[in-house]
């Protein structure tokens, strides 16, 4: 069984993950968030980076890239997080009540380890019922919650002012250099748009003039072909390929593998 506790609404600003065996998801962050690994373990994939969170860990994760998220559960126990939702409008009016000016965009680490902290545990402790009562909790509880969270994250570490105050939206990057390094990553068109720093309707004119194709056509033509690349040279197995490419189920991924190419995945397994 796996769980988001309570499905993600616009109103949900905590919630729990869970999974009794493995599980991949690829996710688009539109928001920050703010993670603590309970059990098991559970692994966030970018396209420069990996992390792997262990019981006890605490990472803060920027918002605005793609993330490959992996649950595994470790012996017997599940693996667990509580994920907190740092919403940039509630971030906003903390930084007008606090009077943080802050007018220098963040290149730092997208993805940063918090130290132990005693009042970052006892905090998570207390988002506890907050997971399991979504319905009985407003907009004034949530917000204090977060404000709560920030005020922790820069009492353990001030330099993360830059980090959690830049509110500036992704600038408009080479399409071509972005899709090559993301292409594996099975989320909506809007999302490479809007990483991409253009509308959905630009970012298709673009793509059009960029790769000749378009953005679907191409996503499919480039997953296959690395596909094809990684077991006919890799001896890769199409079972062990398919999610990390960006296919939600091998059934889907040898349709249209056999359709490309005219033999299905297993047939160019058997000729080597």
């Amino acid at each position: 069984m796996e769980n988001h506790s309570n499905k993600i609404t616009p109103d949900v600003f905590v919630f729990t993950i869970d999974a009794e065996k493995e599980k991949e998801s690829d996710r688009f962050l539109s928001e920050s968030i703010l993670a603590l690994q309970i059990s098991g373990q559970l692994t966030l994939e970018t396209n420069i980076e990996k992390m792997v969170m262990k019981p006890g860990d605490i990472l803060l994760v920027r918002k605005h890239q793609f993330v490959k998220v992996t649950k595994t559960p470790i012996g017997k126990d599940y693996q667990k997080a509580i994920l907190l939702i740092l919403k940039d409008d509630i971030l906003r009016k903390y930084a007008l009540e606090n009077q943080i000016d802050n007018n220098e965009k963040y290149n730092g680490s997208s993805n940063i380890l918090i130290p132990e902290s005693d009042f970052l545990q006892g905090f998570f402790n207390s988002l506890i019922p907050y997971t399991q009562n979504h319905k009985n909790i407003n907009d004034q509880l949530s917000s204090i919650k977060v404000k709560e969270a920030v005020q922790l994250l820069l009492l353990t570490k001030p330099e993360l002012k830059n980090f959690l105050f830049d509110f500036s939206e992704p600038h408009k990057i080479d399409l071509e250099k972005f899709m090559l390094s993301n292409y594996k990553f099975n989320v909506p068109i809007e999302s490479f748009a809007k990483l991409t720093g253009r509308s959905l309707a630009g970012f298709k004119r673009d793509f059009q003039k960029t790769f000749g194709i378009p953005p679907r056509q191409w996503l499919q033509n480039k997953r296959l072909t690395e596909a094809h690349y990684q077991i006919e040279k890799n001896n890769k197995k199409p079972s062990s390929i398919y999610l990390d490419l960006g296919f939600e189920s091998l059934s889907h991924f040898s349709y249209t593998f056999k359709k490309q190419f005219g033999y299905a995945p297993t047939e160019l397994t058997k000729t080597r």
